[in-house]
């Protein structure tokens, strides 16, 4: 059985969605962002104290990215193995790694966790979130999915963050709803039932805790509101 150290957070998720429409059996271990993931044991897990991790009959994969290149080479699924399409997949999953998901995370700290206390920066990555929504659309433009017209972990990776859009409301004004492919591809990804279930696992604390926890783990948090 594998075993999955994560929270409810979009790097999180994109691990409970790959593994529940892998069919792999695994066992999920909650760790609450406002401090678990500074303990003793899950460092030694993870030196660098981020979730997600996921461990394998003693092998320990960190990194969203890696654990989903992974988990797609174990269970021989949503990877394609045509040159053009692999490439395409694991080309549009680097994209969410190195801008979807840093710039809609440097949106939610400035725009949630510090309540949209530095303006000019809040909207500096609303705009940038926004471009990289316009990159996803043109890239979906006569295509079901982000790789081609086959699901893979390229759509699990993205599929996270775009939900945001519908359940936070500091993502509410971000242009889903204006790129049209966008918002297809979106509901096509939300109406798979296995997709649904990683949805749920793990399940959010309430409100004010799952804030809580996402406020405790942006990295000098403190420091910045002292010059507010």
């Amino acid at each position: 059985m594998l075993d999955l150290y994560t929270d409810a957070t979009p790097n999180g998720l994109k691990i409970s969605i790959a593994l529940e429409e892998m069919g792999l059996d695994y066992k999920t271990h909650q760790v609450f962002l406002g401090g678990d993931q500074q303990t003793a044991e899950f460092t030694a897990l993870n030196p660098n104290q981020k979730i997600p991790v996921l461990v394998d009959d003693g092998l320990v994969i960190t990194e969203s990215g890696a654990i989903l290149l992974y988990l797609a080479e174990k269970s021989g699924k949503f990877l394609p193995a045509g040159t053009t399409q692999r490439v395409a997949t694991i080309e549009q999953l680097m994209f969410q790694m190195a801008s979807l998901g840093p710039m809609f995370g440097q949106y939610l700290v400035f725009a949630a966790a510090w309540d949209n206390k530095f303006p000019e920066v809040t909207s500096r990555y609303f705009t940038e979130v926004s471009r990289i929504m316009s990159v996803l659309n043109t890239r979906l433009d006569g295509q079901d999915y982000l790789a081609g017209n086959e699901y893979t972990i390229a759509d699990m990776a993205v599929a996270p963050w775009i939900r945001l859009c519908d359940i936070h409301p500091a993502c509410a004004d971000l242009p889903v709803s204006k790129n049209a492919n966008l918002r297809n591809w979106w509901n096509r990804v939300a109406a798979r039932p296995a997709t649904q279930k990683g949805f749920e696992n793990p399940a959010p604390y309430a409100p004010e805790k799952q804030f809580e926890g996402f406020v405790s783990a942006v990295v000098g948090l403190g420091e910045l509101h002292k010059i507010a």
